[in-house]
């Protein structure tokens, strides 16, 4: 590796704001000042011209996807350090036969990497996820214990990259106050408790399930290092509520350095030049450190 780090950072889908926070993050001191910046996409106005701005399109979810490709292959090969992604549109790529329902499964994928998990980092917040792109009904059947522990063992191994030596964790209740001792329901007290207590044999700092409506705050306030969150919304919710345009989208779990955007491709303000580039500008300077 450089002494520079070499960042690629995919255009996303290039109907919505990808390419103009990627082009803006790129140009910003805070950015250039510390790594070299690789766009992976259409980024050009030509090429950008290709797609219809601000819809849905089975050509632009395919460019997103090749896009996301050659930057994975170019990081396998150490080509490039580090990869930060701009958003993707998930309609695209069921309209282009993809089927992959965000960066995270489909990077698994590119990678041969069997557990991998999304992480959500914020200096205020940390949270990772149990189960992702899935329905609500389908959360309890996906939330195995062999999940819980999983996910627990991933984030306990790769915090400490981050500078979080021995970290303490945290998970969420899935239901309201972690099931009320099987009142409210008995995945909490079934498969949750038993999974934590496996991870504390082990040597691993995990406490809970507590109810998820106060452990974010505890968590904010010093107590935790990071939180399990059962589902996608439970965790970013409160990610984006306290660090929305600072939070980075961290995949553990990969051979490579992969980070992204909190937000999505936002459509509705796609070719106005008002996208704001906060969150890319700190998903790839996150991306530089790790690499």
């Amino acid at each position: 590796m450089s002494e520079r780090p070499r960042v690629g950072v995919t255009v996303g889908d290039p109907a919505g704001i990808g390419p103009e926070i990627a082009l803006k993050a790129a140009a910003d001191e805070r950015v250039s000042s510390i790594c070299d910046v690789i766009l992976y996409g259409p980024s050009s106005d030509e090429e950008i011209a290709r797609f219809p701005r601000g819809r849905v399109s089975a050509a632009a979810g395919r460019a997103a996807y090749d896009a996301i490709v050659a930057a994975t292959s170019d990081a396998k090969a150490g080509r490039i350090d580090a990869i930060a992604t701009a958003p993707i549109n998930k309609e695209a790529f069921a309209a282009a036969g993809l089927p992959w329902r965000g960066h995270t499964e489909l990077l698994a994928h590119l990678t041969d990497s069997s557990r991998v998990a999304m992480m959500f980092y914020a200096e205020t917040l940390r949270v990772v996820l149990a189960t992702v792109h899935i329905p609500i009904a389908d959360v309890p059947r996906a939330l195995t214990r062999e999940v819980v522990e999983g996910t627990v063992e991933l984030a306990a191994r790769e915090l400490p990259r981050f500078g979080i030596t021995n970290p303490r964790l945290a998970v969420a209740g899935l239901n309201p106050h972690a099931g009320e001792h099987g009142v409210i329901g008995k995945e909490d007290d079934d498969v949750i408790a038993p999974a934590i207590a496996a991870l504390c044999a082990k040597g691993i700092h995990v406490v809970g399930p507590f109810p998820a409506d106060t452990i974010f705050v505890r968590a904010m306030r010093g107590e935790f290092d990071a939180v399990i969150a059962c589902y996608h919304d439970q965790g970013l919710i409160p990610i984006k509520l306290v660090a929305f345009g600072q939070a980075v989208n961290v995949t553990l779990g990969l051979p490579i350095v992969r980070t992204s955007v909190d937000h999505g491709t936002a459509f509705d303000i796609a070719g106005k030049n008002v996208a704001d580039p906060s969150s890319m500008i700190e998903a790839i300077r996150l991306a530089a450190r790790l690499a």
